[in-house]
């Protein structure tokens, strides 16, 4: 008896964070919940590692990270090379997904709508005040607009979802660009609501006919939003969807960039979405068990089963050729 309760205590001593670990807690984009909610139910289920991801938003994991809150954090917004190495953390992608405009216009059924960047940032400055406005009636020949004020609702929390909208909408209006600019939190104009995370959002829009907002794309999907089409960047229309998403990740040249710091929106291409962003990981630079713990769940959601979730859920799975540049960085940090 007494030798076992010894070899208890040995193994306990010995491996205190690799068999009896409590579980990696995270936090952060809400754009990315969707997918990582499965995978950490499954990735728990066939390792027994437990990782707790609370999708607070972009700003809040980063605040966790550096308050030590959390073991990693998930944002919509890359960091600089300096604001990295100031911190000793490792960037790199996870997955690639998509932001579409919400609408709530009773009658009215998915891509039945055609919105352009310019005409969203009119929008949202309050230029463009009602559905039957002539620059939206020009985009949508033959389709009748009710006289109904469009409420436009936003994120209130720091987001790298609005990060990467109002980037785009930096990219195709200049009055935008002028006045708003962009970032994770903006002084947003005009009469528009505010809502916290991709959800609230969802929520907003859902209960209050007029309304328009943009969320992650996986949102949609969940919560049966009704969702436009955009003019691309090469001015053709086009409908959200797993190819147009992917259209636009194909032109990403991620070995052309530092510490994989690329935004994607407004790509190229006939048949590319323009509103694409990517979700990274921030990591502490450590050989602790739980850094170790956390590449570990990050190799397992590149390969086979963590691929054919992001996919089912429409989001782009990372290309074999981004894998091995992140492993490289791996390897070249010694984890």
């Amino acid at each position: 008896m007494l030798k076992k309760l010894l070899l208890s205590l040995i193994l306990v001593l010995t491996f205190p964070f690799s068999v009896f670990a409590s579980g990696i807690t995270a936090g952060g984009s809400t754009a990315i919940y969707p997918v990582m909610s499965k995978w950490v139910k499954s990735y728990s289920q066939e390792t027994n590692e437990e990782i707790n991801y609370q999708p607070i938003g972009s700003g809040g994991g980063i605040q966790g990270l550096t308050n030590s809150t959390f073991t990693f954090a998930a944002s919509d917004m890359p960091l600089s090379s300096q604001q990295l190495q100031k911190n000793n953390w490792l960037q790199f992608p996870a997955v690639i997904s998509s932001i579409v405009a919400i609408i709530n216009l009773p009658g009215f059924k998915t891509n039945q709508v055609v919105l352009n960047g310019q005409l969203i940032a009119d929008i949202y400055l309050g230029h463009v005040q009602y559905w039957d406005d002539p620059a939206i009636q020009a985009l949508n020949k033959g389709v009748t607009f009710p006289h109904t004020m469009i409420i436009s609702i936003h994120r209130a929390d720091a987001s790298g979802t609005t990060y990467n909208f109002t980037h785009y909408l930096s990219d195709v209006s200049a009055d935008w660009r002028r006045a708003v600019g962009f970032n994770t939190q903006v002084s947003w104009p005009g009469i528009s609501l505010g809502a916290k995370g991709n959800a609230g959002i969802a929520a907003q829009v859902q209960s209050i006919p007029g309304a328009m907002g943009y969320v992650e794309y996986a949102y949609v999907l969940q919560n049966n939003l009704t969702y436009t089409k955009m003019v691309n960047a090469e001015g053709a229309v086009v409908a959200a969807s797993s190819d147009s998403f992917a259209a636009a990740a194909k032109n990403a040249h991620w070995n052309a960039v530092k510490d994989f710091d690329l935004v994607l929106t407004n790509q190229p291409g006939k048949t590319t979405w323009p509103i694409v962003q990517t979700t990274f990981i921030l990591l502490p630079i450590s050989t602790s068990a739980d850094t170790v713990a956390v590449i570990r769940f990050f190799r397992w959601c590149f390969e086979g089963n963590g691929k054919t979730m992001a996919a089912s859920l429409d989001y782009v799975p990372l290309p074999d050729s981004v894998v091995s540049l992140i492993e490289n960085q791996w390897k070249a940090n010694k984890l």
